[in-house]
């Protein structure tokens, strides 16, 4: 980091704390010894959604929630726990490091998810998500789900 009064290329940290999404860092000079803040952001890669008729949008955490709130209505599910199930998705999607995820895999996710929290609500997202044609199907699910 250049020093903002003498230019000189090397300084140190001092202290570094957290301050929103941002990181702010109190520096010293190692030439003229003046202190002197920096703030740090962290940058993200946008993430698109790859949809399944080959569409893209960006990457939107508010759909998730509603999907699961939906999902999860008239349940014993926390809104805490709503938003811990979205904060780890997302976390996941942002780790994958590819640019681009099909929705399918975030399906899979919340799916997978729900299953942990509430039966009832990965049954009822599962009943959405998969679009089962007949009753039969949804049955058959249900049943490979009870086994």
């Amino acid at each position: 980091m250049k020093c903002p009064f003498c230019s000189y290329e090397n300084s140190k940290v001092l202290d570094s704390r957290a301050v929103n999404s941002n990181i702010r860092r109190r520096r010293e000079c190692l030439a003229c010894r003046k202190r002197f803040t920096t703030y740090e952001t962290v940058e993200t890669t946008p993430i698109l959604v790859v949809k399944n008729d080959g569409s893209r949008q960006p990457f939107d955490p508010t759909k998730i929630k509603k999907g699961i709130i939906k999902a999860c209505e008239k349940r014993p599910v926390s809104l805490s726990q709503i938003d811990g199930i979205v904060s780890e998705i997302e976390k996941e999607i942002q780790n994958n490091l590819s640019g681009e995820v099909r929705s399918a895999v975030i399906g899979e996710l919340v799916m997978e998810k729900l299953k942990e929290i509430d039966e009832i609500s990965y049954i009822r997202f599962a009943s959405v998500y998969r679009q089962f044609k007949d009753a039969s199907s949804f049955v058959n699910f249900v049943n490979s789900f009870k086994a």
